[in-house]
């Protein structure tokens, strides 16, 4: 994550010294404000890497690490393949909604690359680091309420829908292009496998894609929504969405919900030996904390 911070830290102070362009749609606080939160994103990544690998990791509270880890696998891990693609055909397109339109070749592969590492990383060090503090949990947990389910496919069905040309609920047709209908695919198909791990799988199975569709939920929605809002409130000509922004709006808020409650009802084992989540100052580093 290393590339993505730097780069992000020369754009919030670039952009105000007149140094680099504002992306389009933004106006110069909208663009700093947006850039200062990625960057305390990519500092989080960092932290949550480091604890995963280090002693000190095993130390500290749980929740933490388990929400980070989980927004940061939900936001890299199902888009890898996207990515590595996006790689390959030589025209990366960065982090997609910041990224903007001047965002030259070379820093927009360094991004990308960022991302890659990352969720590679991730989907090497958080199993092992689970397997290590929490033995007992994550054993498949409790079937959830049939709503969030329901709710994840239907988001699913949706972005499904306009990835395959579907055009009910878009706004603005000309504004689609090929890397908007890529990302309703694989979002689309993170919350169908979210769904169906949540009522029709068991086991290893259900715990890994209940895990990463839930987190695609949850990440991907939980950051359009405020781009959503963001241009609902400015009304700019040259800040629009493809999707009608109610429509959009609305399955965000859907997947965030189903993405938080099929979380809940994953990690609930059945027979869980203790309910802390932390590990006691006078435990060996290597020893495995009592379950979530």
């Amino acid at each position: 994550m290393a590339p993505y911070l730097l780069i992000k830290v020369t754009w919030v102070v670039g952009s105000p010294a007149g140094l680099l362009p504002v992306g389009a749609g933004f106006d110069l606080t909208g663009w700093v404000v947006l850039n200062a939160v990625t960057i305390g994103m990519a500092g989080l990544g960092i932290a949550v890497a480091l604890a995963l690998v280090r002693p000190w990791g095993m130390r500290i509270p749980g929740p933490p690490v388990v929400f980070v880890a989980w927004v940061g696998t939900g936001f890299l891990v199902p888009m890898l393949p996207y990515a590595i693609v996006d790689l390959l055909l030589g025209t990366p397109s960065g982090s997609g909604d910041d990224a903007g339109a001047s965002m030259p070749a070379w820093e927009a592969t360094l991004v990308q690359c960022s991302f890659v590492g990352m969720g590679l990383g991730l989907l090497v060090a958080l199993p092992a680091y689970l397997r290590r503090r929490w033995p007992h949990a994550f054993a498949g947990g409790r079937r959830s309420a049939p709503w969030p389910a329901v709710a994840a496919a239907a988001v699913g069905a949706v972005w499904l829908y306009w990835a395959a040309g579907g055009t009910a609920g878009v706004a603005h047709p000309g504004e689609r292009g090929a890397n908007w209908h890529a990302l309703n695919a694989v979002c689309g198909t993170w919350a169908a496998l979210a769904a169906a791990a949540a009522t029709l799988l068991t086991g290893r199975t259900r715990l890994i894609l209940g895990w990463l569709g839930s987190g695609s939920l949850f990440a991907w929605s939980g950051w359009k929504l405020p781009f959503t809002l963001y241009v609902a409130a400015a009304g700019q000509a040259d800040a629009s969405l493809p999707e009608d922004l109610a429509v959009g709006g609305s399955l965000h808020v859907a997947a965030v919900l189903s993405g938080v409650a099929l979380l809940r009802a994953l990690m609930r084992p059945g027979q869980a030996p203790d309910s802390s989540w932390s590990t006691p100052a006078d435990r060996p580093d290597d020893r495995p904390s009592p379950a979530l």
